[in-house]
């Protein structure tokens, strides 16, 4: 039976794959769990080899899993998460917010506006975290409904996290795997997202008009929240923003230092840790996001080890006759419709190797030319395409689930409304930067 299966490899990877992806979107059981159910079957039918390494040519099932990625995650997130117990990001919001004068159009642009470049340095889920208490106090002093703020923020997250390397787990997947710097998203990807952002909130706000009025007196009190005791903690907040700028700085100078993103992540991550109670910061890394990258990466590397992935790049070579043109083009499109109906971390996940072959001299179909554009194309319809649906992004969900739970429902189809109509413009105005930028 084992033989069988193993003869058939492919196949069997492939729905083993397959399988996974269903039950991710379909959200029945938790998409970890599915994930290291999927990792298990491939081990144990023999889908991947289970040495560390077998030769040059064939990988080990360890040699699958990015753990670049892995430890730049663990990293980020224990360092995001001690520097929020300061009290620093909601004082730098209320501090942009006083500098409004409680106007309430210029308040959802500010909102929109630290969000986005909030979201390129923090993961997408702790920039909505930190922001929805802002936004239902302030919702509240202006006496108007919070879900306008809400929506335009998730959007504004989803659009700002596109412009770096650890702004969304996508583009760490991306940048591991072709070999990109932080400051190749930046100087690649920050143009095209700074006007994508400027022409989404401008039509969000001109959308939402209607409900952004406030009385003088309500403007008045915006204008004048206290800030005076948001940090909690002084010297907490100096060493997590100095350790925080130091991880940065070392993201930007990656070009000259060589050393990856990773390292300056865990370096940073252990620095604070020894002021901390490591047990505490350890429960709230968000481990279930961990471990489904961990068995993601497996269920993948067996369909990779089962020439599954080399199949569907020269299945698209044939359908876009070798063309770097049409592969962007459909990359990019494809990429934002299927990211906002599936998770767009196993999609990235999947496609990234499929590039890779799409590219490799080895291959005599691979396509040739500015093959960075098949890269920036699955970046930008990825991660841009979180904000089609509801279901497109875990901050997504998670700020439908909290306005819920303060009795401000946002539905799907209301979600859909605004999402649909800023994707298909974030989608076009990608097409048209990718030709000038690559293709023309």
């Amino acid at each position: 039976m084992i033989e069988f299966i193993q003869s058939h490899g492919m196949l069997f990877s492939g729905l083993i794959l397959l399988i996974a992806y269903i039950f991710i979107a379909s959200e029945k059981i938790q998409k970890s769990v599915v994930a290291l159910v999927g990792a298990s079957l491939t081990m144990l039918l023999g889908l991947v080899p289970l040495s560390l390494k077998l030769n040059d040519n064939i990988k080990g099932v360890f040699e699958y899993v990015d753990f670049e990625v892995i430890f730049l995650l663990i990293g980020m997130m224990i360092i995001v998460h001690i520097a929020s117990r300061s009290g620093v990001f909601k004082w730098l919001a209320l501090q942009l917010l006083r500098t409004t004068k409680g106007h309430p159009k210029t308040v959802l642009f500010t909102l929109a506006t630290f969000t986005a470049i909030a979201s390129a340095f923090l993961d997408n889920v702790t920039t909505v975290v930190l922001m929805m208490p802002i936004t239902f106090v302030i919702a509240k002093e202006f006496d108007t409904d919070p879900v306008p703020f809400l929506i335009t923020e998730v959007i504004a997250s989803n659009i700002g996290g596109t412009a770096t390397l650890i702004g969304d787990p996508p583009n760490i997947i991306i940048g591991t795997r072709a070999g990109l710097s932080f400051m190749d998203f930046v100087n690649e990807l920050t143009p095209i997202v700074v006007i994508i952002f400027i022409v989404a909130i401008s039509l969000l706000t001109f959308i939402f008009r209607k409900g952004l009025k406030a009385t003088p007196e309500k403007m008045a009190q915006v204008a004048n929240i206290d800030n005076s005791k948001t940090i909690t903690n002084k010297n907490l907040m100096i060493r997590s923003v100095a350790v925080l700028a130091f991880v940065i700085l070392g993201f930007i100078t990656h070009d000259i230092t060589h050393i990856s993103a990773f390292v300056f992540a865990v370096s940073g991550a252990s620095f604070l840790l020894l002021f901390e109670k490591p047990k505490e910061i350890y429960r709230d890394v968000e481990w279930l996001t961990i471990f489904f990258f961990v068995g993601l990466f497996i269920i993948i590397g067996g369909f990779e080890a089962n020439g599954g992935i080399k199949f569907l790049a020269d299945q698209l070579i044939i359908l876009t006759n070798g063309s770097l043109e049409a592969a962007t083009m459909a990359i990019l499109w494809a990429s934002g419709i299927l990211s906002g109906i599936i998770d767009n971390i196993p999609y990235t996940a999947t496609m990234a190797p499929l590039i890779e072959e799409l590219i490799n001299p080895a291959n005599p179909n691979a396509i040739t030319g500015a093959t960075h554009a098949l890269w920036w194309a699955l970046s930008l319809g990825a991660c841009l395409g979180g904000n089609l649906t509801l279901i497109g992004a875990a901050a997504n969900v998670l700020v439908s689930e909290t306005a819920a739970s303060h009795d401000h429902k946002i539905s799907f189809l209301k979600f859909m409304k605004y999402g649909a109509l800023v994707t298909f413009i974030s989608l076009i105005l990608s097409s048209i930067y990718l030709y000038v930028r690559y293709l023309r």
